[in-house]
């Protein structure tokens, strides 16, 4: 297994509670679980590198283990018990120490910092309720920032825990007068400044810069209309690549808050972005199964793979992703890339207008006066069978006749 799980520069967790590899040079994917146990209880919501060398994965799952992966031998070496399930879903995990301490964060708003093979936490910070998201700020270790639904951007410094360093006030009312309701999805430190980015369940993307005694945003931008679920910083840093719920990816400027340009191809909910280090690329995943990587230059799809499970989480390797590699044992399954032809071939598709074809579906009131019109139409033309008259009035219905006139006859 350590022949096919080497060569892998692209790393996601599926639904199904697997752990996929994805060599780009070679356009082959691998599994690596157990498939006797795979069930939603494994569920894979997270993924970081375990060490500076990127020689072990940390994942983390549904049911609050972590397991240790090996990238050399491409096998789990070690699970950990990190939480409880219902404590929610982890979202969001670091390393400290090179690895000799790990950072967990779950829903409920439990931050733990676990050192060595103890069981029991060594840190322990309640940052709120309904956290969606933690992230770790590469150049200074020991800061985290979390946030959630009502629960606005808070940095951590995990050797200071006692209060956060930096708490972001909420957006000043509207002209209602009334207040505005804040919802941060993902968060990130741009880098060569203190600055955070973040992105909202209201399509917004806002901008923090905690050395300033100003606690709102300093830069506010909205992109689309539905929510923004993650984002990614490319390593220029002048920009931030967001994701929404509809499978729409875009690069918005940092410095105007304008849309520099949008990515095509995806059919569902993005739940996993991230830039590369030292490329033009970002790679993305999400509810439609694919994992697509777009370059930041063009804007083109450079490649498409399908991974057959609904995917939520992908972690990038920092080496080029075409790095050329030893040959790849009989363990991998080769996956085929999704051709653009197939989208021209579409495109060239005549349109069918539906209206001409009368497509729409009529409802059960419209169904039932039809009927009645119907019965209508086909009582009056039996009737014209028959010889009768509808129009022609009864006795009953007749005015009665004027008995003076008789009289007057009678006498004459």
């Amino acid at each position: 297994m350590g022949e096919s799980s080497r060569p892998c520069t692209v790393w996601l967790g599926s639904e199904t509670g697997i752990l996929k590899g994805v060599s780009v040079s070679r356009k082959q994917a691998f599994n690596f679980c157990n498939s006797s146990q795979l069930s939603r209880q494994h569920e894979v919501r997270t993924l970081c590198w375990a060490d500076a060398a990127e020689s072990e994965l940390l994942v983390a799952a549904v049911d609050g283990t972590v397991k240790t992966f090996s990238v050399e031998k491409g096998a789990f070496t070690d699970t950990r018990s990190c939480g409880d399930p219902a404590e929610g879903c982890f979202v969001g995990m670091a390393v400290l120490d090179n690895g000799a301490a790990q950072v967990t964060c779950a829903e409920s708003g439990l931050l733990r910092v676990w050192r060595d093979e103890s069981r029991e936490p060594a840190t322990e910070i309640r940052v709120g309720s309904d956290v969606a998201r933690m992230r770790q700020n590469p150049e200074h270790r020991h800061n985290v920032a979390t946030g959630g639904k009502d629960n606005c951007l808070k940095v951590w410094d995990l050797e200071k825990p006692d209060k956060p360093v930096f708490t972001a006030k909420n957006l000043r009312n509207d002209w209602l007068d009334l207040r505005r309701p804040h919802w941060v999805k993902d968060m990130a430190f741009i880098p060569g400044s203190d600055k955070v980015v973040t992105c909202t369940g209201h399509h917004q993307v806002h901008v923090y810069d905690p050395s300033t005694p100003q606690r709102r945003p300093v830069l506010e931008a909205t992109y689309g209309e539905y929510p923004l679920t993650t984002l990614s910083l490319p390593a220029a840093g002048d920009s931030v690549v967001v994701g929404n719920t509809h499978g729409q990816i875009a690069v918005l400027d940092l410095r105007k808050g304008l849309v520099r340009g949008c990515f095509k191809g995806l059919a569902g909910g993005v739940r996993g972005l991230q830039c590369h280090a030292s490329q033009p690329l970002v790679a993305s995943c999400g509810l439609d199964r694919f994992l697509r990587i777009h370059s930041l230059e063009n804007r083109r799809v450079q490649h498409k793979v399908y991974l057959k499970s609904r995917l939520n989480c992908l972690l990038l390797a920092s080496r080029p992703l075409e790095e050329a590699e030893c040959a790849v044992g009989e363990d991998g399954q080769e996956v085929k890339e999704e051709d653009d032809d197939v989208d021209e071939v579409w495109d060239a598709m005549e349109q069918v207008d539906e209206r001409e074809q009368n497509l729409k579906r009529k409802t059960p009131e419209e169904e039932a006066e039809n009927s009645n019109r119907k019965a209508q139409e086909n009582f009056k033309s039996k009737t014209s069978e028959d010889g009768e008259n509808p129009e022609k009035k009864t006795p009953e219905e007749e005015p009665p006749k004027n008995k003076t006139k008789k009289r007057k006859k009678a006498q004459a």
